[in-house]
């Protein structure tokens, strides 16, 4: 245990040093949305000093770097490739015109430390796992949990490839994306996201004590569903985009699922 609380440490002041470090470039710049690629980043990272301070069993503290670390590399590349010639997010800047000259002072305690704390809550799985020597074979839960993982990989990374495309079509200009698995729900990356904090949090339960760490799926799923991911996204795009409340009348939230018609 006392190896678990000094990882966690080491971790916590890591994530919250680049933050910081994300933070005054974003004050250069003036665009806080940056802290979007971090967060991605930060995961990865976490996932791979962990590896190389834990002293777990190795075929699982490879299996959850490699898990942890694909997620957070591809989220923060794509990420950074959807921001390259765009300015900052709609929400950020919302909120910067909110409090004015004093956003980017607020900014530092109630965005990038903010989220340096959450990555570092929702990886704990990924950080205590490792620190686990059993069991010292691969379970069927980790299994299980590698094929939830995939599932949500997969989903994630083909809604976020469907969306790209779909954006950079200029003929798609101010409608609404209701194509491939976005016709089936109005946020499958979220979704997908949502799923790959359940299969990490699987092969945590293999360990011993593993089942504690729940807290991090239901973390993730809860900040997606009801605070920073689908409630900011839906009020803009309802006021900003026509057609999108018809959308939301026909079509899933959340979950895939076929889609039904608004009037029926």
């Amino acid at each position: 245990m006392d190896s678990l609380h000094f990882l966690l440490g080491v971790n916590l002041i890591l994530v919250v040093l680049v933050m910081v470090s994300v933070w005054a470039y974003s004050v250069r710049i003036r665009d806080v949305s940056i802290v979007d690629i971090a967060w991605g980043a930060n995961g990865a990272l976490i996932a791979v000093s962990t590896f190389l301070l834990a002293d777990g069993a190795l075929p699982r503290k490879i299996l959850l770097t490699g898990m942890a670390g694909f997620w957070g590399i591809r989220l923060a590349l794509h990420i950074g490739n959807r921001k390259r010639g765009a300015g900052e997010d709609f929400r950020y800047a919302a909120m910067r015109e909110e409090h004015g000259e004093s956003f980017p002072a607020r900014s530092l305690f109630t965005v990038f430390l903010l989220q340096a704390l959450l990555i570092w809550a929702i990886t704990v799985p990924v950080q205590a796992a490792q620190t686990s020597v059993g069991p010292p074979r691969l379970t069927l839960l980790d299994f299980l949990g590698v094929g939830v993982w995939t599932l949500g990989y997969a989903i994630e990374a083909v809604g976020d490839g469907q969306l790209r495309t779909f954006l950079a079509d200029a003929g798609n200009r101010g409608r609404v994306m209701d194509r491939g698995l976005w016709r089936y729900s109005r946020h499958p990356n979220y979704f997908g996201e949502s799923l790959i904090w359940w299969g990490i949090f699987l092969v945590a339960a293999a360990t011993p004590g593993g089942w504690v760490t729940i807290f991090s799926p239901l973390l993730m799923t809860f900040f997606l569903l009801k605070v920073s991911g689908v409630p900011l996204l839906e009020r803009g795009l309802a006021e900003r985009r026509a057609g999108y409340r018809e959308y939301m009348e026909g079509t899933s939230l959340f979950i895939p699922w076929p889609p039904k018609n608004p009037k029926g």
